[in-house]
């Protein structure tokens, strides 16, 4: 975590509308909070916890930090049993309840996948198909072998990844935290996975813009949100082109190649942020049809979609937008 989360500013004053807002990275990427709250020592010490909270899980999930418990468990693939705490334990009951709620289309060991396929890097070349299927073999959740307080990737080169739903698990708890502390309006933001209670000051709820997926400096649209979680997937912003042909981030476990069927972006409004961003993977991945499908058969689960075809929501989208955001 940046210097920027690792410390709480001694003074954050509220706005016009009582808003006090705290920008920072963290996991990554640019995170912001924005709460309401009178007192500043109440306000300073909800920031203390949640930062702290967000500096611990980031040490301990990421896959980036070497010295990170999931870190450890993939450097010990196919070679022995890693011991883990009940916090990693429950990261891997959600990973498994992902696993079975998407059928395994988002799979928390893709990892080799997602290495070979990765963004950041120059492709001077695409992988080869034997590549991709070698890394196809590795990338499977169902060989994870797993013991009350312990877990073994039984081959070397496996390796788990939590990018699918471990930022929006975060922005869940910090609400959580938020709640404890008795703040009632509140938005959360950790790189764009969104979760808001109460209002702005100004209006019973919070605006979020929904980004265009193609002229992506630019929204479509805003949305009204309270007591909801908004979250946006896409080939928009983590991708890498190679002749001429974009190539993003969000791949499919089916054929182990990124997502190229049309769409740009979805946007899912949910009840937490969890559930929010596997459903707007999940609807990425599997694409307009059977992505709008999928998501009209969850409860409390509202989805919008934009690729070349226009944009397409589920039945009760529109109840959430707002003419600007």
């Amino acid at each position: 975590m940046s210097k920027a989360a690792s410390s709480t500013p001694a003074v954050i004053p509220p706005d016009s509308r009582g808003v006090r807002s705290l920008a920072f990275k963290a996991m990554g990427t640019a995170c912001v909070i924005q709460f309401r709250c009178e007192d500043q020592k109440a306000a300073l010490k909800f920031l203390a916890e949640a930062l702290g909270w967000l500096g611990e899980f980031e040490a301990k999930f990421s896959r980036f930090r070497p010295d990170s418990l999931l870190s450890q468990i993939n450097q010990a693939a196919g070679q022995r049993w890693v011991e883990i705490d009940a916090e990693m334990e429950q990261m891997l009951d959600m990973g498994e309840a992902m696993h079975r709620l998407t059928e395994g289309l988002l799979d928390p060991a893709m990892l080799p996948l997602i290495q070979l396929w990765d963004w950041k890097k120059v492709h001077e070349r695409l992988p080869l198909e034997a590549e991709v299927q070698k890394a196809l073999t590795l990338s499977n959740w169902k060989e994870v072998e797993r013991k009350p307080g312990k877990i073994y990737l039984p081959r070397t080169g496996m390796g788990l990844d939590f990018g699918g739903f471990g930022k929006e698990h975060a922005v869940d708890q910090v609400i959580a935290i938020a709640r404890r502390h008795g703040i009632v309006d509140i938005l959360v933001d950790l790189g764009r996975d969104i979760l808001a209670l109460g209002g702005n000051g100004q209006h019973p709820f919070w605006h979020v813009g929904i980004q265009d997926g193609v002229q992506t400096d630019r929204c479509i649209g805003g949305l009204a949100v309270s007591g909801y979680a908004v979250c946006a997937s896409g080939d928009y912003a983590r991708r890498f082109e190679h002749g001429g042909v974009r190539y993003g981030h969000i791949l499919d476990r089916r054929t182990g190649w990124p997502v190229r069927h049309g769409l740009r972006a979805v946007t899912v409004v949910a009840p937490t942020s969890l559930i929010a961003g596997i459903y707007s993977t999940c609807v990425f991945v599997l694409g307009r049809k059977e992505g709008l499908q999928f998501a009209e058969s969850a409860p409390g689960v509202e989805a919008c979609l934009q690729g070349e075809q226009g944009v397409t929501a589920t039945r009760h989208f529109r109840q959430y937008q707002v003419q600007s955001a």
